[in-house]
């Protein structure tokens, strides 16, 4: 099964709630619900004390709107990249929301997420 097989329309909805997922576990500083999705590599590549960190430090970590539309869709190899026009509930601006996701043991599972 490869995830650029799907239709935007299906990208999008699997896309939306893990998002929306990642908002609101960095809202709350959760780190353990913020990386509950993520892939066994990208788990293994974060490193939890740098990104509690981001959480106590970041005012746009702790701030996330769930205002967010989505831009489009980059397909590549066994991953897509999702781009989200990203807003803050307290820091006026719009920020370039990524998500790359791709299937990992049957389930789709988040590659890697940033906000730029």
């Amino acid at each position: 099964m490869n995830i650029i097989d799907k239709t935007d329309e299906e990208i999008l909805a699997m896309a939306e709630p893990l998002w929306r997922d990642l908002l609101r576990s960095s809202n709350e500083g959760k780190y353990g619900e913020f990386a509950r999705n993520f892939s066994s590599s990208l788990a293994l590549a974060m490193n939890q004390v740098v990104a509690n960190h981001q959480f106590a430090n970041s005012e746009l970590a702790r701030n996330l709107s769930e205002e967010i539309d989505p831009l489009g869709i980059i397909r590549r190899g066994e991953h897509v990249t999702v781009l989200y026009r990203q807003r803050s509930s307290k820091k006026p601006g719009e920020w370039l929301g990524r998500l790359v996701l791709g299937y990992e043991d049957d389930a789709v599972r988040i590659f890697g997420a940033s906000i730029f």
